[in-house]
C-alpha cells in the first residue's frame, strides 16, 4: 500500500469515526444556548466535562435523600433531584470526569460521590439556588465556571433538612 493510499484509508476512517461520535442520543436536544455546535460531551483541557444539551425525560435516577443522615447531604440530594436537568449541563472541579468518567455535575447525584465531596455538594446548590432565581443552565454554568460556587452559604441547608 502506497503512502497516498494509507493516508486516504486513514482520512476516511477518521471521516466515519467523526460522524459517529456526532450522532445524537434521542435523549439529547441542543440547548437554546448551545449554538456553538459543540458535542454533548467535551473537555477543553481546563473546564471539565459537561453536556452542552438539554437533557429529555426520562431523566437518570438521583441517590434518594433518605439514604443519608447529615442534614446538608440529605438537602443537597433533594436539591439535585430537583434541578436534574440543569445539573446535567454543569462541570464539576471536583474533577471526577477524569477519575470517575462522569460525564456532568449529574453524574455525582446518581451515587454517593456527592455525599462526599464538598466541591460537589457546593456546587450543585449554588445550581439550585441560581435556578430558583431564574438563571439559565448556561449562566449557571459560567457561575460555576468563574467559581462563583466557591461563596455559597451551606449554613441554611446544614442544620435541619428544608428541602423536600
Amino acid at each position: 500500500m502506497n503512502g497516498k493510499h494509507f493516508a486516504g484509508v486513514i482520512l476516511a476512517f477518521l471521516l466515519l469515526a467523526g460522524f459517529g461520535l456526532t450522532q445524537l442520543n434521542p435523549r439529547l436536544l441542543p440547548s437554546a444556548d448551545a449554538a456553538s455546535g459543540q458535542s454533548p460531551v467535551f473537555d477543553d483541557g481546563g473546564v471539565p466535562n459537561y453536556h452542552d444539551f438539554v437533557l429529555m425525560p426520562p431523566y437518570p435516577a438521583t441517590v434518594p435523600p433518605k439514604q443519608f443522615f447529615d442534614a446538608l447531604v440529605v438537602n443537597t440530594y433533594a436539591m439535585a433531584a430537583k434541578v436534574k436537568p440543569v445539573l446535567f449541563q454543569q462541570p464539576c472541579y471536583c474533577h471526577c470526569d477524569r477519575n470517575f468518567g462522569h460525564k456532568s455535575l449529574l453524574d455525582c447525584f446518581g451515587s454517593t460521590h456527592g455525599s462526599q465531596c464538598d466541591v460537589c455538594i457546593k456546587e450543585a446548590v449554588f445550581a439550585y439556588e441560581q435556578t430558583n432565581k431564574g438563571k439559565t443552565p448556561a449562566q449557571i454554568r459560567a457561575g460555576i465556571i468563574r467559581g462563583d460556587w466557591n461563596g455559597v452559604n451551606l449554613q441554611p441547608y446544614s442544620k435541619t433538612v428544608t428541602v423536600h
